[in-house]
């Protein structure tokens, strides 16, 4: 049975007027293009072709708002790292950013990395731009490409770089590794967020 199975598309949204009202909990997915974020989104929820997969890097270049159920939200970002976005797009992302990190409803943010390239600039950028305080939880994503050592060598690798207050995990949608690790993840969050804690 699905984790979430009232999960439904919800907006996008190109500009923060847009967005729905700043009520109840919500958490942001990013990462980088072709890291596995929708397929990742996808396995978490339960739902398959929620978050459209592409092979075609930078696809998601609005900002999807998918309801899970009253008042709780996952909000799919933009994939960075990659620049086929016109550049009117492009000059948008930081307004729509910062306007998402200004919102009450914002509980936390899974960041997908692809495990075979490891944490990369624009993966530091992001958890500096999450800020202090706030939750974060890196999925090692694509870890079924990796022999075990190699995967437990990323692990430890991406912890020692992560450092204290960001939780990370192995995960790959297509093995179904660690799915139900990040659905306790994401569930915790919300439901402390609902509990007023």
């Amino acid at each position: 049975m699905a984790r979430f199975p009232q999960a439904r598309f919800l907006l996008s949204a190109a500009a923060p007027a847009q967005y729905p009202t700043d009520l109840g909990a919500e958490v942001a997915f990013a990462g980088r293009s072709n890291a596995g974020k929708s397929s990742a989104i996808n396995a978490i929820v339960g739902r398959q072709g929620l978050a459209r997969a592409s092979k075609t890097p930078g696809r998601t270049r609005l900002i999807n708002f998918f309801e899970l159920s009253a008042l709780t939200r996952l909000v799919d970002l933009p994939g960075y790292g990659y620049a086929s976005a016109p550049e009117s797009e492009r000059r948008a992302w930081p307004l729509l950013l910062e306007a998402l990190r200004r919102r009450s409803s914002l509980k936390g943010l899974f960041v997908i990395v692809d495990a075979r390239r490891g944490i990369t600039e624009g993966d530091t950028a992001l958890l500096e731009w999450a800020g202090p305080g706030q939750k974060v939880h890196v999925l090692l994503a694509k870890t079924d490409k990796l022999s075990r050592q190699e995967a437990r060598q990323a692990l430890a690798g991406a912890a020692s770089r992560l450092g204290d207050g960001v939780s990370v995990q192995l995960f790959s949608a297509h093995a179904r590794i660690g799915i139900e690790e990040a659905q306790r993840v994401l569930s915790s969050w919300l439901e402390e967020s609902s509990d007023g804690r």
